[in-house]
C-alpha cells in the first residue's frame, strides 16, 4: 500500500485546491512585476522562488480557517449533503478571491507608494470625503485588473471542478475515511501552522525577513499584499494631520530632506564604531552625578570625549534604538518602527550611505540571533555582516536569559572588527545590563552594587565596556576610528526623579577620537539619538542629500529632542520640555531642574510654547504623510 492510499481524499482535495491558490497567486505576481518592470531590476527565476515561499507562508496563514474546517473529521454521507458543499466552496472561493484581489490592487496602486500595501491605507483612503470618488475611479481607470480577477475566479472554479472529479468520493468507504480522516486532522492543521510561522524559525517570518533573501529594492517584488497586510493587523495606523494646509508649509519649520555639511574635523576615511550600552541611563554615571558611580571606565571615557549634558532618546525600548540611531527614523506611532506596517518602506540608513563611499559594515548583538528583528533590520538598511549569539558560537559564555555575556562579547568584537576592510562602520549593541541583571560568579566581587539589582548590572557592563576597549586599542584600526557612545533607552528605576517625565528619556551620549582630533568637553546643546547619523555624516566628510529626522550637532539652528509615549509627544528644546497631545500643548516643564515635583510654566510662556508647537506639528504632519506614503529617502 502507497504512502498516498493513507491519506484521506479530502485531504488530497484541500492541497491540490491549495496548489492552484499558490498558481493564482504566481501569476498575479506577474503581472504586477509586468505593469511595475521599472521598478525592478535583474529579476531571477530565484526571487520568484522565494516570492513563492512568501506566498505559502500566505496561505498558511490566511487559510488554517479554511483547513480546520474542510479536514474536520465528519461523517463522509454529511460531507457529502449539498449545504455542507456550498458551505466549503464558498469558503474557499472567497478566501482565495480576497487574496487575489489585495495582490492586483497594488498592481497600479504601488506606483504611488512603492511598496506593498499595509493596513495604513485604510487611513488614506479615509482621510477625505472622497472615498466613494476613490473606488469609482479605481474600477473604471483599471477596469483590466477587475476582468482579470474575475477570470481567476473562473479558473478557480474549474480547477476545483476538476479536482472534486478527479478524487472522487465513496460512500462506501465511509468508516475507513473517519478513522484516516481523525488520524489526519492535527497533522494537517499542525502543518499549516509551521507552514504559516515560516518554520523552524525564532518568531514568525515578518515582512523585514525578506531581507534574508534579496535586495530590499525587489522587496515588493517578493512579497504579496495579503502578507503585508495581515502582518500588519494590530498596529493601529497613523493618520494624516492638518495642522498646516500643505507639506511645503511645515518646511518653514522643519524639513527632513538634508544636505550634510563637512567639517574638516577628522580625515577622509575614518572608521566608525557606534557603541550601544543597553539600559545605561544617566542615574547610574557618576559623571553626570555627584553621587556614587557604577561606571567608573565610563565615567573616565566621556572625561576624554564630547560629551553632553541634554542627551535624549528617541524611544524607551532597545527595538525602537535602532531605526533611530541608524536610519534617523525615531518610532513615533505605537508601535516601535522596526514592528510597524512601515517597516517595509524604502529608507536609506547609515550603512547603505556609507556603503556608497566604499565603507564595509557590521553588527554585533550577544543576544539569540532574531532577537527584536535586529538581525534582519541590520540586513535591510544596509550592514554587510551580522554577528549576534550563533556566530560566536560558544554556549559556554552565555548567561541564563538572553545570549553571550558581554565580558566575552564584547572583546570578541573588537577581534572580529579588524577582519573587515577599511574604511569601516562597525556597531556593537551590549546585552548583559538587561533584566534578569546576571552576574557571573567570579566577577560577583569585582562590580559595584547599589538599591537596585540594576546597578551591578550596570557596573559588570561598565567592566566589560573596558575589555572591549583594552582590546580594540590592540587592533592597528583603533586609533583611525571615531567612536560613538550612547544608551538605547533609560532602564526601570525606582528612584523618583529619574521617573519623572523629564528624565524619562534623559541617556549618555558622547563622541570619543583617540587622537583626540575631536575637541573634548561637555556640550549643553541638545541632542538626540537621530542626531547621531547626520553628524556622522559631517564629521567623515560626507557631501550629501540624505532624510533625517534628526540633525547634526553642528547645525546650531535645530537644536530639538521629540518621543512619543501612549499619546503623548515630548519635545525638548533649549531646557524646557512640552508635553503635547490631543494636538494641544498640555505642559511646559523645566528639564533640567533637578526638583522631583515638576513645576508647570506653560501659563508664563506662550510665546516659548507657540514656538514649540510649531515646530511639532510640522514634525508630526511630516513624519505621519511620509511613512504613509513611504516617501522616506532624499536620493534614489
Amino acid at each position: 500500500m502507497k504512502i498516498i492510499d493513507y491519506i484521506p481524499v479530502h485531504i488530497k482535495v484541500l492541497f491540490r485546491q491549495l496548489i492552484v491558490v499558490l498558481l493564482l497567486l504566481t501569476l498575479s505576481r506577474v503581472v504586477f512585476h509586468v505593469f511595475n518592470n521599472h521598478a525592478f531590476s535583474e529579476v531571477s527565476f530565484y526571487d520568484y522562488l522565494i516570492g513563492v515561499w512568501f506566498d505559502a507562508v500566505t496561505v498558511g496563514l490566511l487559510f488554517l480557517p479554511y483547513a480546520i474546517i474542510f479536514s474536520f473529521p465528519i461523517n463522509l454521507s454529511y460531507r457529502e449533503k449539498k449545504g455542507v458543499r456550498i458551505l466549503y466552496k464558498t469558503l474557499f472561493v472567497l478566501s482565495t478571491t480576497v487574496l487575489i484581489g489585495l495582490n492586483l490592487m497594488d498592481v497600479e496602486y504601488f506606483k504611488y507608494t512603492s511598496k506593498r500595501s499595509t493596513i495604513d491605507l485604510l487611513s488614506i483612503l479615509t482621510a477625505g470625503s472622497d472615498l466613494k470618488q476613490l473606488i469609482f475611479t479605481f474600477v473604471k481607470d483599471f477596469w483590466y485588473l477587475a476582468l482579470f480577477l474575475f477570470l481567476a475566479i473562473f479558473t478557480l472554479l474549474k480547477a476545483d471542478k476538476f479536482i472534486a472529479k478527479r478524487i472522487a468520493f465513496s460512500t462506501k468507504i465511509n468508516k475507513q475515511f473517519l478513522l484516516k480522516s481523525i488520524i489526519a486532522f492535527p497533522i494537517v492543521i499542525g502543518l499549516f501552522i509551521f507552514i504559516g510561522r515560516g518554520g523552524f524559525v525564532f518568531k514568525p517570518v515578518g515582512v523585514l525577513d525578506v531581507a534574508r533573501f534579496v535586495n530590499t529594492s525587489k522587496t515588493a517584488l517578493v512579497l504579496n499584499t495579503p502578507f503585508t497586510m495581515l502582518k500588519s493587523i494590530g498596529s493601529e495606523g497613523l493618520k494624516e494631520e492638518r495642522f498646516y494646509v500643505s507639506i511645503e508649509e511645515t518646511e518653514k519649520y522643519f524639513n527632513p530632506i538634508k544636505q550634510s555639511n563637512p567639517q574638516g574635523i577628522l580625515p577622509d576615511g575614518t572608521n566608525v564604531v557606534i557603541l550601544i550600552l543597553e539600559s545605561f541611563g544617566k542615574e547610574f554615571i557618576g559623571y553626570y552625578n555627584e553621587g556614587k558611580s557604577y561606571t567608573p571606565f565610563l565615567d573616565s571615557l566621556l572625561g576624554e570625549s564630547l560629551a553632553f549634558d541634554a542627551a535624549f532618546a528617541n524611544g524607551k525600548k532597545s527595538i525602537e534604538a535602532v531605526p533611530s540611531i541608524f536610519a534617523s527614523i525615531p518610532s513615533l506611532l505605537d508601535n516601535p518602527y522596526i514592528s510597524s506596517q512601515y517597516n517595509s518602506n524604502r529608507i536609506i540608513g547609515l550603512p547603505e550611505l556609507l556603503k556608497r563611499k566604499g565603507y564595509e559594515s557590521a553588527f554585533y548583538h550577544g543576544a539569540t540571533n532574531g532577537s527584536m528583528r535586529f538581525d534582519a533590520f541590520a540586513q535591510y538598511i544596509g550592514f554587510d555582516h551580522y554577528l549576534g549569539r550563533k556566530e560566536y558560537n560558544n554556549e559556554e559564555h552565555a548567561d541564563a536569559t538572553w545570549g553571550i555575556l558581554d565580558e566575552y562579547f564584547n572583546p570578541w568584537s573588537a577581534k572580529q572588527m579588524t577582519k573587515l576592510k577599511e574604511p569601516f562602520l562597525a556597531t556593537l549593541f551590549t546585552l548583559s545590563s538587561h533584566h534578569p541583571f546576571f552576574i557571573p560568579e567570579h566577577r560577583k566581587n569585582e562590580v559595584i552594587n547599589g538599591p537596585q539589582p540594576l546597578c551591578a548590572s550596570i557596573s559588570y557592563g561598565d567592566l566589560s565596556l573596558r575589555l572591549f576597549f583594552e582590546e580594540a586599542k590592540r587592533q592597528p584600526w583603533f586609533d583611525n576610528t571615531l567612536f560613538v557612545l550612547c544608551a538605547d533607552h533609560t532602564p526601570g528605576t525606582v528612584t523618583e526623579f529619574y521617573n519623572t517625565r523629564t528624565q524619562l528619556y534623559q541617556i549618555p551620549m558622547a563622541f570619543y577620537h583617540p587622537g583626540g582630533k575631536i575637541q573634548k568637553g561637555r556640550s549643553k546643546e541638545v541632542v538626540q539619538q537621530i542626531d547621531i547619523y547626520p553628524t556622522i555624516l559631517d564629521l567623515l566628510n560626507i557631501k550629501t542629500d540624505f532624510y533625517s529626522f534628526g540633525n547634526s550637532y553642528f547645525d546650531k539652528s535645530n537644536r530639538f529632542s521629540v518621543s512619543y509615549l501612549e499619546g503623548n509627544y515630548f519635545y525638548f528644546e533649549n531646557d524646557k520640555m512640552l508635553v503635547f497631545s490631543q494636538n494641544q500643548a498640555r505642559n511646559l516643564y523645566d528639564f533640567t531642574s533637578k526638583d522631583q515635583v515638576l513645576n508647570d510654566v506653560i501659563s508664563n510662556n506662550s510665546q516659548v510654547v507657540k514656538a514649540y508647537q510649531n515646530r511639532l506639528k510640522a514634525v508630526i504632519q511630516r513624519y505621519n504623510h511620509d511613512l504613509i506614503r513611504n516617501q522616506t529617502t532624499a536620493i534614489k
